[in-house]
């Protein structure tokens, strides 16, 4: 299993394995190592050649492991300590038939073991790469069982994917879990309302008042930067001064509700991130007055979370991932709560995999799309992209006018704003796509 560690550690791991201590070296222009900016020469480093050869052997050596050890030499001190740590999760061996044969690393099935093991990847790497390993041992070793006992949920490092993995437990949990289950939950999910919230609020109000706009407004509601920008051609060089033709303003501000957006949100496993983003973006959204926001989750059968909004982590808690698709018995819910059309914004958050009657799926966002209902298809709403999804039905819905497309969430309120202002979501779906190819 060596490629394996080293497709693991070089993609964060091995770069980041001695950031906690040691500073990773930079280049110069000239294409010489030196020390990072602010750090103290570390002791393995010495001028010259020499010393940055060593380091690139050194850290070699924690990517290829123990069968690097004849040729690189053993792993020492705190390398030694790293070392064993990323062992026993990534060291295992082929028994010549592709079936993977643990070697003498490995965390068994201890919970004090495994305790220890995620104390020690805290202290050693950063805690991007924790939740890397993190969710690389529940995957690998089978761990899942372990998050039942409370110690080790305090252990771990709360993140999204491993919200995922406890809601999915939610059912099987005993009462003396529950306790720390939430509270991790609640920890993840004030991290995202600290990454999403403002964002989010402000750029739903821009588009709102925006969409809002008119052009023979009050003189309270005029916006004067549009008008003035509207009429430059207009100015007057004897007075100095620009006199408007036309007045560009917003409508009358009002609490009313401006638009209806119903979040419908797929549980099956594999959209396990999503379902977390998506109850965090619920709330959100739910608490701004101008808008009546709907959540509805489904597998074979549909859920409607509306009346928990208040509470993400009651949100997230009343899902239930894992279980088959039934994305038609969803729409078909969904468009009950459909009755300004024109001023509703259906979001449907799926991998398209159907396992209802998909010929009336597509007739009822037909039906949608035609009465005016905004209908977005997202494949995922997370940071990794798409996954695995029906690319068949995908290419049904973009010839009904609907692209299909995963989004991050830090593109979401920005995608929400496109909708609520009628743009072209093709248009946006292209765009997030090219720059997320540069990026």
């Amino acid at each position: 299993m060596t490629l394996l560690r080293v497709g693991k550690v070089a993609a964060g791991t091995r770069v980041d394995a001695a950031a906690r201590e040691e500073p990773m070296a930079d280049e110069d222009a000239a294409g010489r190592e030196t020390p990072g900016a602010g750090a103290t020469e570390p002791a393995w480093e010495t001028p010259g050649a020499d010393g940055v050869a060593r380091e690139r052997l050194r850290r070699w050596r924690l990517v290829l492991g123990g069968a690097a050890e004849e040729s690189l030499g053993k792993a020492e001190g705190r390398d030694g300590a790293m070392d064993g740590a990323l062992a026993a999760l990534y060291d295992a061996a082929g028994d010549g038939d592709g079936t993977a044969v643990k070697r003498s690393a490995g965390l068994g099935g201890s919970a004090p073991k495994v305790a220890r093991w995620l104390g020690d990847i805290r202290e050693y790497f950063p805690s991007t790469v924790v939740q890397v390993m993190q969710a690389d041992a529940i995957e690998r070793l089978d761990l899942t069982r372990l998050l039942l006992e409370p110690e080790m949920l305090a252990a771990v490092e709360p993140d999204v994917h491993l919200v995922g993995t406890l809601l999915s437990l939610n059912r099987v949990m005993p009462e003396a879990t529950k306790d720390a289950a939430r509270q991790v939950v609640r920890t993840v999910v004030e991290q995202l309302e600290r990454r999403i919230a403002q964002q989010t609020r402000a750029a739903v109000s821009g588009a709102l008042n925006r969409a809002a706009r008119i052009n023979r407004p009050r003189h309270a509601d005029i916006d004067w930067d549009k008008t003035i920008r509207a009429n430059l051609k207009h100015y007057q060089v004897a007075h100095r001064t620009v006199i408007p033709e036309r007045l560009v303003g917003y409508g009358r501000r009002t609490t009313a509700v401006q638009r209806d957006v119903i979040l419908c949100v797929d549980q099956s496993g594999s959209m396990a991130a999503s379902v977390v983003f998506s109850g965090v973006f619920a709330a959100v959204l739910a608490s701004m007055r101008s808008l009546r926001t709907s959540l509805v989750v489904f597998d074979t059968a549909v859920v409607d979370l509306t009346e928990q909004l208040s509470d993400p982590v009651e949100v997230l808690f009343g899902t239930q991932l894992g279980g088959g698709t039934d994305i038609n018995r969803a729409i078909a819910y969904s468009q009950q709560l459909i009755t300004r059309p024109r001023d509703s914004i259906f979001v449907l958050i799926s991998d398209l995999y159907e396992g209802g009657v998909r010929d009336e799926m597509l007739r009822r966002v037909a039906e949608m799309t035609a009465a005016g209902v905004q209908v977005v298809a997202l494949l995922a709403l997370s940071d990794e992209g798409a996954p695995a999804y029906d690319h068949e039905n995908a290419a049904a819905l973009a010839a009904l006018g609907v692209p299909a497309f995963a989004c991050t969430p830090d593109a979401f309120p920005e995608l929400m704003a496109a909708a609520i202002e009628r743009r072209d979501l093709q248009a946006f779906a292209e765009r997030f796509a090219g720059q997320r190819a540069a990026g």
